[in-house]
């Protein structure tokens, strides 16, 4: 049944644009000398980005401008100026906190006193009127933000944030305190950082801080790839793009470059328009099949005959694949029912995720099996069927006279053609080009919910390519973006749970996979290579046998007929075998079982690492799991897959659909 008649397919993604901010704080003496100038220009690089990204609008979309959100982590000073812009641009603002909501209030509104320090933890207006200015500045943004709070370690840091009020003189709690918040700021930059298409960096160019600071959190973004769009504070009229973290050496005393703009523009077209003529065609819902085709099995069979042998390796191999409306109640459910589960979790964006990102796992997965039948099996298929052309051509040789032959030839031209009209068929349909096109989509979807439940995000410009383009990436990338940060509150409970989610719906169930996979190629690839030496060594016997019944025959211990008599016959056999043999190598050569056996093995060592950490990290007490640990693993994960990926389509990558020559 074709797709037309069970889904409609994909929509097109809603294009968005992610825009992170760092600056320097409000006390910062460049800021408090330049920032009115400062603020003027923020608004107007606000404006030029959203004018720009307008102007990059890839065709094909539904809309016609990019849904454009800040990032923030609402400290007191450029983040506040940035995110004030931001909102009467009518731009979406997001925060991942370093902390709750209610102690990052307190720590940034900057309290002198432990008077109003405990006044804004229990949610009451402090007595110092500059402080509660401060405090209404950002608790009036946070009100309009989508708010990610990273609070494990709330209890910790709230005491020490009172017992270094409570003891001004104490420099050492001032100085844990100060780490403590530092290193917090690098966390939720971090997260800022992986959601960033581009980062606007306020920086006098000088100050280099501290860990989780401006330059830190610039730098940091730089290494992950980002552009950072730098404003010089001191000089706010002077801005420029970044692509290097070698840049900052010496960055201050620098002048901009010509072309500033086009570059920004460049780089907001590189973010918004998909690349590869795959797309938008790719995500009809006429490819869609339900189920797979016998014709197309041939390499599936192969891998059975010679993988499995002792499996009832002739049983049918005929596969249904779970239609994407159905996964949220099948096959995803369980990973579903478990984030639903998490203490505190975003229960909409459960609901989201298997809408949103199971649905279209589901239906690149079904299609891309598909195609993988279609390109792989054709293939296998073309090799016999190579062989089967010559055999069936000189078949006449032992059984039919010269004058008979040309109703073999006949056989053999209609082998040679349907050979031919497979390349065809395959090249016209982009089988090869297409089966890794919706394979990586369908990869990047199976992963995803692993970040996503930790409001995590790979960054965009740390994406794989294809030879063929990133229109797969965009689309992925544009479809997750837009469930943006969870309106949720980090707890050790929530990530405790997540771990183990983690490793029993994920990690385990491809660690298993990907040991299954590497033995049944490593046996089919041994099988393979044992029958293709035992055909040629059939062949040599067959020439071999020939030789001594003409030798006999002419030293007269043979009937001196037996070689005119047998020469037709071991010829055909003497053909036969080695182009057998042949047909079972070029199996072996196409399929590279060994190679995707050692991209197996490797992989399922890498989750075997994963899996341990989890168990260390679920040992710990909770004072010792931080969302940063968690993130961490999240992320190892992600390059996992990632790598496996890049492995998988550089065996692959060269073996376009062709004759079997």
């Amino acid at each position: 049944m074709r797709g037309n008649d069970m889904t409609p397919g994909l929509e097109a993604p809603r294009v968005s644009l992610t825009i992170g901010v760092t600056g320097h704080r409000a006390g910062h003496p460049v800021v408090v000398r330049n920032h009115a100038a400062i603020k003027q220009c923020l608004e107007q690089l606000v404006s030029l980005i959203e004018r720009l990204a307008i102007q990059q609008m890839p065709p094909g979309t539904a809309c016609t401008e990019p849904d454009v959100m800040l990032v923030s982590l609402l400290a007191n000073g450029i983040d506040l100026d940035a995110a004030g812009a931001a909102l009467e641009r009518g731009w979406a603002i997001a925060s991942p906190l370093p902390f709750g909501k209610t102690l990052n209030l307190a720590i940034n509104a900057q309290p002198g006193s432990l008077e109003d320090a405990m006044a804004l933890l229990d949610g009451k207006a402090p007595g110092n009127p500059v402080v509660a200015e401060r405090a209404g500045q950002i608790a009036a943004l946070a009100d309009k933000a989508q708010l990610f709070e990273l609070a494990e370690h709330d209890a910790a840091i709230g005491q020490m944030f009172q017992d270094q009020l409570r003891h001004p003189d104490d420099a050492g709690k001032a100085q844990a305190f100060t780490a403590a918040c530092s290193e917090r700021a690098a966390v939720g930059a971090r997260v800022m950082i992986d959601h960033a298409d581009l980062l606007i960096g306020v920086w006098d160019g000088m100050t280099h801080g501290f860990v989780g600071g401006t330059r830190h959190t610039i730098e940091t973004a730089l290494e992950q790839g980002v552009p950072v769009l730098w404003l010089d504070a001191g000089n706010p009229q002077r801005w420029q793009i970044i692509r290097a973290a070698e840049e900052l050496a010496g960055l201050s005393g620098r002048e901009p470059g010509a072309g500033q703009e086009q570059q920004l523009a460049e780089i907001l077209g590189l973010l918004l328009q998909p690349q590869g003529k795959g797309w938008p065609a790719a995500l009809d819902g006429g490819f869609w099949r339900a189920s797979s085709s016998r014709l197309l099995h041939a390499y599936r069979r192969i891998e059975t005959l010679f993988g499995e042998p002792l499996q009832r390796p002739l049983r049918s191999l005929r596969q249904h694949y779970e239609h994407p409306d159905a996964i949220a109640a099948g096959s995803g459910a369980g990973l579903l029912s478990a984030g639903a589960a998490l203490p505190g979790g975003d229960a909409e964006r459960i609901d989201r995720i298997g809408r949103e990102v199971l649905r279209p796992f589901a239906w690149a997965s079904g299609i891309s099996t598909w195609l993988s039948d279609a390109y792989r099996g054709s293939m296998v298929a073309s090799f016999f069927l190579s062989a089967l052309a010559i055999a069936g051509g000189l078949a006449y040789l032992p059984i039919a006279s010269v004058e008979q032959k040309w109703a073999f030839a006949l056989f053999e031209f209609a082998v040679l053609v349907l050979i031919v009209a497979i390349f065809l068929v395959g090249k016209k349909r982009r089988w090869h080009e297409r089966w890794f096109e919706t394979r990586r989509i369908a990869e990047y979807f199976r992963h995803a919910p692993i970040l996503l439940l930790l409001g995590g995000s790979r960054s965009a410009w740390r994406w794989p390519r294809g030879a063929e383009g990133n229109w797969p990436e965009w689309y992925v990338r544009h479809s997750l973006a837009a469930l943006g940060l969870p309106r949720m509150r980090i707890s050790a409970p929530y990530l405790r749970d997540v771990l183990a989610l983690m490793r029993d719906h994920h990690v385990l169930p491809q660690k298993r996979y990907h040991d299954d996979k590497a033995r049944r190629l490593i046996k089919a690839q041994h099988n393979l290579h044992r029958l293709s030496e035992g055909l040629f060594v059939l062949a040599a016997l067959s020439v071999g046998i020939y030789l001594a019944i003409a030798a006999g025959a002419g030293l007269g211990w043979l009937p001196s007929h037996w070689p005119a008599g047998t020469a037709k016959l071991f010829t055909f056999f003497g053909v036969l075998f080695p182009t057998l043999g042949g047909a079972f190598a070029g199996v072996h050569y196409f399929g590279d079982f060994e190679r995707f056996a050692a991209i197996s093995e490797v992989t399922a060592e890498k989750l075997s690492d994963v899996i341990a950490r989890i168990g260390f990290l679920l040992e710990a007490p909770d004072g010792e799991l931080s969302y940063a640990r968690v993130a961490t693993l999240a992320h190892a994960i992600d390059d996992i897959v990632i790598s496996e990926i890049e492995n998988w389509q550089a065996v692959f990558g060269g073996k376009h659909i062709t004759v079997p020559v």
